[in-house]
C-alpha cells in the first residue's frame, strides 16, 4: 500500500478534490525549463478525446522524468488534464484556454445557449516500469443564453482566463449553467469516481 501519491498538476481544484477524498500527496511540478504549453497544443484535426488522452499520457511520461532525476522515493504518479468540446464546431470541436479577452468572449459566444462536453482524462503511473493507466470521464454541460453585457462583465472578473472553454464551473460560471449530465468533480477537472478506482488499483490508502 502507498500512503500518498505524487501530483503532477498545479490545478488548485484538482488539489481540493483530493483533499476531498483524504488522499495525501505532493506535488511534482514541471521544471522552469521545461515547454509544458506546448504538449497542450492540439494537433491538426484532433478530436477532443484523443486530445485529452494523449496530453495526459505526455504530461505522466514528463512527470516520470522529472522523478527519476529527483532522487525521491517512489509514489504513483497522477496527472490529469480537460478540454472542453463542441463537437461538429466549424472552428475545430477542441476550445483550449483563451489567449485573451477577445478569444475568450469568442468562445463564450461559441458556447452560448448550447450543450457542449467537458472530458477530463486521469492516469496514474502504478510503477515506474509500467504504463499508466488511463480513464476518460465525458460529461454534457448545457449553457444559457448569455448577452452581450454579461459576457463582458464574466471576462473583467478574470475568471475564463487559465481555463479550458474560457469558464470555471464552480466560480461565477456556475451561474451561466442551467443543467449538466455527467460529473461535477469531472467539470472541474479531476473525476472523482475515476480517480479513485485508480487510486484503488494502485493501492493507494486515504487518510
Amino acid at each position: 500500500m502507498h500512503s500518498f501519491i505524487y501530483l503532477a498538476s498545479q490545478s488548485p481544484r484538482r488539489q481540493e478534490l483530493l483533499k476531498q477524498i483524504g488522499i495525501c500527496f505532493e506535488m511534482l511540478l514541471p521544471n522552469p525549463d521545461e515547454d509544458s504549453e506546448s504538449i497542450e497544443t492540439p494537433l491538426p484535426n484532433e478530436k477532443a478525446r484523443a486530445y485529452v488522452e494523449r496530453v495526459t499520457l505526455a504530461k505522466s511520461a514528463a512527470a516520470l522524468s522529472r522523478w527519476q532525476n529527483s532522487g525521491l522515493p517512489w509514489a504513483p504518479i497522477l496527472c490529469a488534464d480537460t478540454t472542453v468540446s463542441l463537437p461538429n464546431s466549424a472552428d475545430g470541436e477542441i476550445l483550449g484556454k483563451p489567449v485573451d479577452a477577445a478569444d475568450a468572449a469568442r468562445i463564450l459566444n461559441m458556447l452560448s445557449g448550447k450543450a457542449h462536453e467537458v472530458l477530463s482524462s486521469v492516469a496514474i503511473t502504478v510503477n515506474p516500469n509500467e504504463k499508466p493507466i488511463q480513464l476518460v470521464q465525458v460529461s454534457e454541460v448545457q449553457f444559457a443564453h448569455l448577452s452581450s453585457e454579461q459576457i463582458n462583465t464574466y471576462i473583467a472578473s478574470g475568471e475564463p482566463y487559465g481555463k479550458a472553454g474560457a469558464y470555471g464551473i464552480q466560480g461565477l460560471g456556475g451561474a451561466f449553467i442551467p443543467s449538466i449530465r455527467g460529473s461535477y468533480s469531472g467539470i472541474m477537472g479531476l473525476p472523482i469516481y475515476e480517480t479513485q478506482l485508480l487510486l484503488d488499483r494502485a493501492q493507494v490508502r486515504s487518510i
